[in-house]
């Protein structure tokens, strides 16, 4: 709706129109809620940051879990060459004597995936979990230098 109306008498609906109050929703059809409880659900799954880093030697997955402990994280290799990082926050339970003023921390479960190049040693992987900062380490093939033999020209 417009805040000012049409010369016909009719108020404007159009998302194109500068002056409409509508706002265009680009998700309204897709299949998930838009609902609170569902957005505080999935927050914990938007917010898992993940950095990767690539050394000579390694394939290294950093990820901020705070509040988790290594009990709560799963970390699987699925389809040969997909690492998969996954867990879940639980909600702290409500009482109804208290009286929320904020909730900002994320709740819910969450999961990241990476696939992993063909350089990566996939029977070799190690996970570490401190201070709330999940370390995954992929050990990288040696890539062996081809022999060079140098050739003498004649002539």
């Amino acid at each position: 709706m417009s805040l000012i109306p049409s010369f016909f008498g009719s108020r404007r609906s159009n998302i194109l129109d500068p002056f409409s109050l509508e706002i265009w929703d680009p998700f309204k059809d897709f299949p998930f809620s838009s609902e609170p409880q569902f957005a505080r659900e999935t927050s914990a799954l938007v917010n898992t940051r993940v950095d990767w880093k690539e050394t000579p030697e390694a394939h290294v997955f950093k990820a901020d879990l705070p509040g988790l402990n290594k009990e709560e994280v799963k970390v699987e290799v699925e389809d040969d060459r997909v690492l998969q990082i996954s867990g879940e926050r639980e909600v702290e339970k409500e009482e109804k004597k208290d009286t929320w003023h904020r909730v900002e921390r994320s709740s819910g479960k969450f999961l990241r995936r990476f696939r992993l190049p063909e350089n990566a040693k996939m029977d070799q992987i190690k996970a570490a979990m401190e201070n709330g900062v999940l370390t995954v380490t992929v050990p990288k093939v040696e890539v062996k230098k081809p022999d060079v033999k140098a050739i003498v020209i004649s002539g």
